[in-house]
């Protein structure tokens, strides 16, 4: 899939690190360092700019290096950018560590992954279909 793509940034377009990976890392493309303080949250550009297909979604997720080694992920995780969204693509993070947080030009910050979805619509129901799970959630399997 070929999906058109606007670089304002001074960074390469993000890539696949490995042949089977699903996600890209996004950079963050600033002019000065930010710190992000203990459970302080900030938006950090990119400098992307995208063209989605129909029918496809981008997911914003965190990185787990920075989330186990620091605290930090994407607060909306994941964050949905839809296909007719036309803006710069901007990462929601937080810090949830004690420790402050500094965020370098360059700095890979989250990860990107392009997923197909569907779109429903409802009926309205009186009754719907039993499951051997019935209402059980939040634990119920026992797991």
């Amino acid at each position: 899939m070929i999906v058109k793509v606007i670089n304002n940034s001074k960074h390469q377009l993000p890539e696949y690190q490995t042949a089977l990976a699903a996600g890209m890392d996004l950079t963050a493309n600033i002019t000065e360092n930010i710190t992000l303080k203990s459970l302080e949250r900030k938006l950090i550009p990119t400098g992307l700019f995208m063209e989605i297909p129909a029918g496809y979604e981008a997911q914003i997720r965190p990185r787990s290096g920075l989330a186990f080694k620091h605290g930090i992920t994407v607060l909306n995780s994941p964050g949905t950018i839809d296909a007719d969204y036309r803006g710069e693509i901007k990462v929601l993070l937080v810090n949830l560590s004690e420790e402050d947080f500094v965020i370098t030009d360059g700095e890979r910050i989250a990860q990107m992954v392009i997923a197909a979805h569907a779109r429903i619509s409802f009926q309205l129901a009186t009754q719907i279909g039993e499951t051997v799970r019935g209402e059980g959630g939040f634990g119920s399997t026992g797991k």
